[in-house]
């Protein structure tokens, strides 16, 4: 039986008309799921008892259920879902000052195999569809209060999201959709490893969401050693992808760069990576590795995060290093496996 969470509004358009209902029917169905959060076909009182018979026989409306909520110290709380068929995905929701955003997963387990990522050492197990990452934002929401809901939202958590490029989309599209979520595409952010060929695709979904791009290495030898889609797509490839990007006005690509110890962090790195982002409208997030047990990698010291830093920040780059969230709970980037604190 199909969801109706996640389901295509084009889709639910064409199976009324088979029905012989009029396609605006779709739009009242959509404002009941995700304006009114409601979630039983009884309650859709503006539509006909036959319909909603129909809706009852053909669909549901379900979300992943929450087995696990771990706090943190920082106030994030990492959410452990199930889904129907067993598997187990992990989201992090990150309250701040000015806005609250949830770091959701695409995949269970990922396959492309980066070193200092921890979800990496899972594989790939499956796709998500886009109900359930979609479900991720409603169920967090459900259970928040009204003060508490979601502003952003980050797709980086497990998983490559081009790598689950249909359902990424068709969820992106109900994200931002005046008849479902209404989400401005100013608060999504897509993250990618550096898909190209599903990047050079994503030019043409007119999906504006913000783009921020794993780099993590600034000369191929490197970045086929943390990060094996380089030995597909090398980096001078991936750049010349980007710089043809269609960027709405005042907008930038955003690079990643996880900062590990004798590996990336050197002055002669930060050299290279002021070259590569040349005439490429960018910011730059500086990601100190987050540590997890086992792992092959230490951060390198503030003093040297602060000179990389100070060095693209005089040569005129938006850089920020970014403030480790959830480390306590293996809730941080780069550390989600499905396990518990």
């Amino acid at each position: 039986m199909d969801n109706l969470i996640g389901y295509p509004e084009r889709k639910l358009k064409k199976i009324l008309e088979e029905w012989g209902e009029k396609p605006y029917r779709a739009h009242q169905i959509f404002t009941w799921i995700y304006h009114y959060r409601n979630y039983r076909f009884a309650g859709m009182t503006n539509l006909s008892k036959v319909l909603r018979q129909k809706l009852e026989e053909n669909f549901c409306i379900a979300l992943p259920r929450i087995i696990l909520r771990t706090p943190s110290r920082d106030g994030s709380v990492k959410y452990l879902f199930a889904l129907e068929d067993g598997a187990e995905v992990e989201a992090i929701w990150m309250p701040e000052t000015d806005r609250t955003t949830l770091c959701l997963s695409t995949q269970v387990g990922c396959r492309l195999a980066c070193s200092f990522c921890l979800t990496a050492s899972m594989g790939l197990k499956r796709q998500l569809t886009p109900a359930e990452i979609i479900g991720q934002y409603i169920a967090v929401n459900e259970d928040h209060s009204e003060a508490e809901q979601i502003s952003n939202i980050v797709f980086m958590g497990m998983g490559e999201p081009l790598d689950n490029y249909d359902a990424v989309c068709e969820a992106l599209r109900l994200m931002v959709s005046p008849e479902a979520l209404r989400i401005s595409t100013r608060k999504i952010t897509l993250s990618t490893s550096g898909l190209v060929d599903r990047i050079e695709r994503f030019k043409g979904e007119n999906l504006h969401v913000n783009l921020a791009i794993s780099l993590n290495a600034t000369d191929n030898a490197t970045r086929d050693q943390i990060m094996p889609i380089n030995r597909k797509y090398p980096i001078e490839v991936l750049l010349e992808c980007l710089r043809t990007y269609p960027l709405k006005p005042s907008r930038r690509l955003t690079f990643e760069y996880v900062m590990l110890k004798g590996i990336n962090d050197t002055d002669e790195d930060a050299r290279r990576l002021v070259k590569l982002l040349h005439g490429i409208p960018a910011k730059v997030n500086l990601i100190p590795f987050n540590a997890y047990q086992g792992a092959p990698y230490q951060p390198p010291s503030q003093e040297r995060i602060k000179a990389f830093q100070d060095y693209l920040l005089d040569r005129h780059f938006s850089v920020f290093v970014r403030k480790n969230r959830g480390t306590d709970i293996l809730g941080a980037c780069g550390q989600l496996a499905v396990q518990t604190a």
